[in-house]
């Protein structure tokens, strides 16, 4: 038998609301768009994977891949139809993250708009947190 550390106590509370889970990611439609457009000629694939990695010169950057199915600790968000998976890794850090898809005259990419980021690097590729 183990000696307890600490008394606990359990208490009813009444009036607390009850707020509504986030998902983890957040898709803008232009991302939406965007996704569906580049899984439109993959059948073989159920959707994008985001994930982290460490490179860079501030400490992780983000990977996009495609992939054919949900690993038991990915995390799956699934908005408008569309279905992406996050790595158990890049899990907490994308937390509350919005996922959007910008075209310029000069790009066209990603933009992972993240709370959670503390900082980058000049270039904007690798981030902190």
């Amino acid at each position: 038998m183990s000696a307890s550390i600490a008394r606990a106590t359990v208490r009813a509370v009444s009036r607390r609301k009850i707020l509504p889970t986030r998902a983890a990611l957040m898709l803008t439609p232009s991302a939406v768009n965007k996704v569906k457009q580049l899984l439109q000629n993959k059948p073989d694939y159920i959707g994008l994977k985001v994930g982290v990695r460490t490179r860079g010169c501030n400490g992780l950057t983000y990977t996009l891949n495609y992939t054919k199915e949900k690993d038991k600790s990915d995390e799956e968000v699934l908005q408008d139809d569309v279905r992406v998976f996050i790595e158990k890794k890049a899990q907490l850090t994308l937390l509350g993250t919005e996922m959007d898809f910008v075209e310029t005259k000069l790009s066209s990419e990603f933009v992972f708009n993240n709370p959670n980021i503390k900082g980058t690097c000049g270039c904007g590729e690798s981030f902190n947190i």
